[in-house]
């Protein structure tokens, strides 16, 4: 049943995508992040959905009459940039057959961003593509989250199977970059089935966090918290409510959850965080001996044996900045964290200019709450290699977009207020029946 139910939509998307490209960048979303194809159990499991959904869109925009011009600003050059370099980095690999294997999915992935910053260019789309983003894979922290309090949190909670999301420590981090933006959702919601809907999907994200039993996520989960209370407007309140909602479940994990959790302090007597360590002296070293890196898939075991300074303790990378460090360089690592603070920067100008105008005040919050995603995925990320997640280029992506939206938002307001304040000035004085002057307004044109 789930997999006709899927086929269906999957196909029944395909004519609407035709006659709007938007519709195909949120039938992607839907599948990358949701992966509901995953859930299915027969033919609908192997099926090239996303391959469908892409050509359906790449055929939508070559017959689409809308402007799809990509707008240039310092962040799309900058990942243009990026992606350059990983190629190059690529071309010359040490691992060449891993490398180009994963050069494959990235460049997939990149495609999709500037294709979304193509298509979803007004306010409506945006809250579209942020709605399906945060329905997708909060459907995954509601059902952890339940999954957790059914099961006293005696159990580690997963994503989908075969997919990036698949591992505990993987979805623990996707649910961190996805709170903020269900409370943009509640924020913007009227009904009040919908803001209360937002507000238990956070909670049991909350508590699907602390379920996956993965040490980096509740840190990521802590600052994103902390940041999230300090963009809100009743910092006191929320802080409080923060510390008692924090201790009560803080006190509701079992023992297992807090004798691994306490492994945080003690990380020099535990082999998974030393073996961290190790990897990322692996990175370095590569690094410094390789002004490109090693290229993607360089964590490899035979490469440990030359350049980990324990080459019998083979780790992944375990951290999106060593996994760039190693895989591209220090220069591929600069670009990486230039491209992350210039959309840091831009979110927040975006927001202080959308707050001018009562209409793009979704966009100033959207914006804040994306500064919240982006903090956790900075603080839980140092533990994991997720530098080429999706939802993080996504989320530059509707910086972009939304930057785009305002810009031409202020044009256009000015440029009325202006014509406005021309026409009124635009005045001669002409004799009345009474002798009298009286002014009247001189037609454009």
């Amino acid at each position: 049943m789930r997999d006709l139910i899927v086929t269906l939509i999957v196909f029944g998307s395909v004519p609407f995508i035709f006659r709007s490209p938007a519709i195909g960048i949120l039938m992607w979303s839907w599948l990358a992040y949701m992966n509901a194809h995953r859930a299915c159990w027969g033919f609908a499991r192997s099926m090239p959905f996303s391959l469908i959904i892409a050509l359906s869109l790449l055929l939508s925009l070559l017959i689409s009459k809308e402007d799809k011009k990509i707008p240039w600003t310092r962040e799309t050059t900058m990942l243009a940039i990026f992606i350059l370099w990983m190629l190059i980095t690529t071309i010359f690999a040490l691992n060449p057959e891993g490398a180009w294997e994963q050069w494959n999915k990235i460049w997939k992935i990149q495609l999709i961003t500037f294709l979304t910053m193509m298509v979803i260019k007004d306010q409506r789309r945006i809250y579209l593509l942020v709605a399906t983003i945060a329905a997708s894979l909060g459907f995954y922290g509601v059902k952890g989250g339940i999954f957790t309090i059914l099961t006293a949190g005696s159990y580690h909670v997963w994503g989908p199977d075969g997919t990036v999301i698949g591992g505990n420590n993987e979805i623990g981090l996707a649910l961190i970059m996805t709170i903020p933006l269900i409370r943009y959702l509640q924020m913007h919601s009227k009904p009040i089935w919908l803001k209360n809907g937002c507000l238990a999907a956070m909670i049991l994200c909350v508590v699907a966090v602390l379920g996956t039993q993965s040490r980096g996520a509740l840190l990521g989960l802590v600052a994103m918290g902390t940041f999230l209370v300090m963009k809100g407007k009743n910092r006191f309140a929320y802080s409080i409510l923060a510390i008692f909602g924090g201790l009560t479940l803080y006190m509701f994990m079992p023992d297992s959850w807090h004798e691994r959790m306490g492994t945080i302090k003690s990380y020099d007597q535990d082999g998974s965080a030393m073996g961290r360590i190790n990897a990322w002296g692996f990175a370095i070293n590569l690094a410094m001996s390789r002004l490109l890196g090693g290229g993607f898939e360089t964590f490899d075991p035979y490469l440990f044996k030359i350049y980990a300074p324990n080459p019998d303790d083979y780790h992944d990378a375990h951290s999106i900045y060593f996994e760039i460090l190693g895989e591209h360089g220090f220069i591929g690592l600069a670009i990486y964290l230039t491209l992350a603070l210039f959309t840091w920067r831009s979110a927040a100008r975006i927001a202080k200019e959308a707050n001018h105008y009562p209409e793009l005040k979704p966009l100033a919050d959207l914006m804040r709450m994306i500064q919240v995603s982006l903090v956790g995925y900075a603080v839980s990320g140092a533990f994991l290699g997720m530098a080429y997640f999706d939802l993080y280029y996504a989320l530059i992506s509707i910086v972009v977009m939304s930057g785009y939206v305002v810009r031409r938002y202020a044009t256009n307001t000015d440029m009325t207020e202006n014509s406005q304040a021309t026409i009124s000035e635009s005045t001669v004085s002409t004799p009345g029946r009474s002798g009298s002057f009286v002014r009247k307004p001189i037609r454009p044109g």
